[in-house]
């Protein structure tokens, strides 16, 4: 059974296309398109032929102190996701979905795993919102928030798109942004695995022990 790769200008030129509507209310007709092709459906994994390269990001955590992602994450097997807190469907799900896995690791893999949180709506996720909401998800992940632009940089580089939130005519907030989680290799810094919209408890559970070893899943 092989995992598939696809090329980084791939995913950079369907970045555009890859935003999920989410808001307080679900989006009306709001379509979602995913990356797909080529996929082997009997992996959620897809590893990237040419990995990319950790983002130069320095925001605010949940303290309130700035958060260099590069430094701090250095060495440590990481998964990245940008998504925000008012989203009532995908981000929560997905952020479950890994802590639910994340608890199936031995002791000493869930202090080394790195989960980072960049919201997508830094006018309203505050460090303190922002550090509520994913204590309910778990203690141990990283929440950080800043400057919008900084943040769609950053997520870009990455092959994200996200846009500002926007309010609707009907009083409901939409945030459009991708849905990938990226995972970096310990042994380069690298973000060689992506994962999208859909992946289960199951599939994490079933990563987790290589990513964290720097391993292809």
């Amino acid at each position: 059974m092989r995992t598939t790769r696809v090329t980084v200008a791939a995913l950079l030129a369907a970045a555009v296309l890859t935003l999920t509507a989410c808001g307080t209310e679900p989006a009306k007709n709001s379509g979602v398109t995913q990356i797909s092709g080529g996929q082997d459906a009997k992996k959620a994994a897809t590893v990237l032929d040419r990995p990319f390269n950790k983002p130069e990001l320095v925001l605010t955590d949940t303290t309130g102190k700035p958060w260099n992602l590069r430094e701090q994450t250095k060495g440590k097997p990481t998964l990245i996701y940008f998504g925000y807190t008012n989203c009532p469907d995908v981000c929560p799900l997905t952020m479950s979905n890994v802590a639910v896995a994340k608890k199936n690791l031995p002791k000493e893999d869930q202090d080394n795993l790195r989960v980072v949180f960049v919201t997508t709506d830094p006018e309203r996720d505050t460090p303190e919102s922002l550090g509520a909401w994913l204590k309910a998800q778990d203690p141990s992940f990283i929440g950080l928030t800043g400057d919008f632009a900084t943040i769609q940089a950053a997520a870009r580089s990455l092959g994200i798109g996200i846009d500002p939130a926007k309010k609707e005519a009907d009083g409901s907030v939409v945030s459009m942004h991708g849905a990938q989680v990226i995972a970096f290799s310990p042994k380069t810094d690298e973000g060689y695995v992506l994962y999208v919209e859909g992946t289960t408890v199951d599939d994490y559970a079933k990563d987790l022990p290589k990513l964290i070893k720097g391993e292809n899943p």
